[in-house]
């Protein structure tokens, strides 16, 4: 057991441990935060700041509303699903001031996946964009969801703004279709009731519920994750251990690109910002790369959080290499794996090297990270504080340092469970509070851990995971597939791309542009196929389970040569 091995791998001013019980719940460390940074800037988006103490007056507001007039018992959860607006953390910590579950919903969602999530997690209400609320449309009367409550990307700035905002939005860049949803609240709406109103501010045990964060499985049902207000507390605290010295409590400006419905950002802008009293500059479309750098060149940015994607896609703009980079420090990276190229290429453009680390949903997520200042380009650092990892062979035996196996993680950020998935949780945690990650990994003898392999099915596109089965359910549903089978291949621009592989039943006259249309109107666009190719027939075991990692060798040695 490696137990002791770490304690002298972290840099000076890095403590090995930290406490998670510092703080009983994440709404101790909002509130501290807040009357300590109350005049500082917590979040600017489309040119509104609103300050630390104005966000907690607005959360309040709206846990107000939702107290006095949702219908939710405590512990109901509640699915938010919005981009980057400042909308979002006003509606996420109101929720848990209330005392409600927070349940993350990717605003890009198909009908299919929105009610499977709603169900699953039990939703009774839903805060939406309304871009989107032509689909809860369509999906609430399938569900639980009894409160829904839209709004519309303006609704923050100021009431000339707002209206020119929203219109365009609605109008010229036709963004919002129409719909109608009985009972439907009007964010705005919310806030001026929540206004007048007092509540009952929720104190919630360590061990209660936040946030149920989906994620994917083997099994293609997505799984909600069950993180803890002590999970939580523990990973901001765990990240801002490993910033060290480099960050100054109230004075950085974080460039926050990444979707905050997605643990990664979620984590760190909501979370391990708030706890350091830092600005985050919330971008709410990223794909936009224009928009985005003239979004930069307002603000004297001293941090970025993102990925290998956008970092490549960034150095190649010149509006971008044209920035001034004059006290930018660090650039942390996740999601997917960094390129070498991307990185060195990034800190010629920027000046600042980049971070990258290590997580899953499950462990809150961070895991592993490269301390600033002592970054190993090639692995994903080391543990974060109070957090073990080894790696095991097939048979569960803990292997020696310098050989791969599958990683696991201990640690309080590591998950309560699987939300009512007792099977689900045992495979992946064990009594002692293993987390098996699904990652080969080799433990370097400095302490560093570098990824080699997955062993999951799990595609990893731009940071997103997208599991085979569930693509390969949908295609089976297409009439003329006898056989399906879907598989990572390597990509520059996303880390991976999805390819399929079909065969055709007897007579069946199935094109290409029909399987990604159906896959279109079913799954996120992120999962949709790049690649889709017929055969006659699919490799398969002697029961007649589809050898996808026969698929996968295939595709490499074609790259290979």
């Amino acid at each position: 057991m490696l137990e002791n091995f770490w304690k002298d791998k972290y840099p000076a001013g890095v403590d090995s441990e930290i406490n998670p019980d510092q703080y009983p719940n994440i709404l101790a460390v909002l509130k501290e935060s807040c009357q300590r940074f109350a005049n500082k800037p917590a979040f600017t988006n489309l040119g509104k700041t609103i300050t630390y103490g104005e966000m907690y007056t607005l959360s309040g507001h709206f846990a107000a509303y939702l107290q006095k007039h949702s219908g939710l018992q405590p512990g109901d959860r509640i699915a938010v699903q919005m981009p980057n607006v400042l909308q979002y953390p006003i509606v996420v910590f109101g929720a848990m001031r209330a005392g409600y579950v927070v349940v993350n919903t990717n605003p890009l969602y198909t009908q299919r996946e929105m009610e499977h999530q709603f169900n699953d997690s039990g939703a009774k209400a839903l805060v939406c964009l309304a871009n989107m609320a032509h689909l809860a449309e369509q999906v609430v009367p399938k569900t639980g969801v009894k409160q829904v409550i839209v709004t519309e990307v303006g609704d923050m700035l100021p009431p000339l703004k707002r209206f020119l905002v929203n219109t365009v939005v609605k109008h010229v860049k036709k963004m919002v279709p129409s719909y109608s949803i009985p009972g439907m609240v009007k964010f705005n709406d919310a806030m001026a009731k929540g206004r007048a109103l007092s509540f009952t501010e929720a104190t919630p045990a360590a061990e209660d519920l936040a946030v149920l964060q989906y994620t994917g499985g083997t099994t293609g049902v997505a799984k909600g994750a069950m993180l803890t207000h002590r999970n939580l507390v523990a990973n901001m605290l765990q990240a801002k251990a490993l910033m060290g010295s480099n960050m100054v409590d109230g004075e950085e400006v974080i460039i926050c690109p990444l979707p905050l419905y997605h643990i990664y950002a979620f984590t760190f802008h909501c979370m391990a910002m708030m706890l350091s009293g830092n600005h985050n500059i919330l971008i709410t479309n990223p794909r936009d790369l224009d928009a985005f750098v003239k979004e930069l060149s307002q603000h004297r940015f001293t941090g970025f959080v993102g990925l290998n994607t956008l970092f490549a896609g960034l150095c190649n703009n010149a509006a971008f290499r044209a920035l001034d980079f004059t006290g930018f420090k660090v650039t942390l990276s996740g999601g997917m794996a960094l390129q070498l190229a991307t990185a060195e290429r990034w800190k010629e453009v920027t000046g600042s090297p980049v971070c990258e680390g290590f997580g899953m949903t499950e462990t809150s997520p961070v895991a592993t990270v490269n301390p600033i200042s002592d970054i190993r380009l090639g692995t994903i650092g080391i543990p974060v504080p109070s957090t073990l990892c080894k790696v095991i062979d097939e048979d569960n035996n803990e292997l020696p340092l310098g050989e791969r196996g599958e990683l696991c993680v201990k640690g309080p950020q590591v998950m309560k469970g699987y939300w009512q998935r007792k099977e689900a949780t045992e495979e992946i945690l064990d009594d002692e509070g293993w987390l098996k990650t699904g990652d080969i990994a080799i433990i370097q003898e400095d302490g560093y851990l570098r990824i080699v392999d997955r062993k999951k099915d799990m595609i990893l596109v731009s940071g997103f995971n997208v599991y085979p089965n569930e693509l390969e359910d949908v295609m089976a549903a297409i009439p003329g597939v006898a056989q399906c089978a879907a598989i990572g291949v390597p990509d520059e621009k996303s880390g991976e791309a999805i390819k399929v592989f079909l065969v055709k039943s007897a007579g069946a006259n199935l094109t290409e542009a029909q399987v990604k249309e159906h896959m279109r109107s079913n799954l996120t666009a992120y999962k949709v196929p790049k690649f889709v190719e017929f055969r006659d027939s699919l490799p398969t075991t002697n029961v007649g389970k589809i050898l996808r990692r026969e698929l996968r060798d295939e595709e490499l040695k074609k790259l290979a040569g």
